[in-house]
């Protein structure tokens, strides 16, 4: 594979960087969750879930995570 010498990163740090990214911005999007019924009302269970609580700031994690991986990975 050739790389272009004026390049930063290579095409295989760029597409995990943007797998990354997706998965950031998927974590975000559970986090925020849906809109409420009522917006009078606090309903406990939608505010605090299992996929706002615990499992969109996992994915977060594991998107940095790549992030990192794709930025220190060197081209072969």
């Amino acid at each position: 594979m050739e790389t272009n010498k004026n390049s930063l990163f290579a095409k295989q740090n760029l597409t995990w960087m943007l797998i990354g990214l997706v998965i950031i911005v998927l974590g975000f999007v559970l986090m925020a969750g849906g809109k409420g019924v009522d917006p009078t009302v606090f309903d406990e269970n939608e505010v605090y879930s299992t996929t706002r609580v615990t499992i969109a700031p996992i994915l977060i994690v594991i998107g940095l995570v790549i992030e990192v991986y794709a930025i220190m990975k060197k081209d072969k």
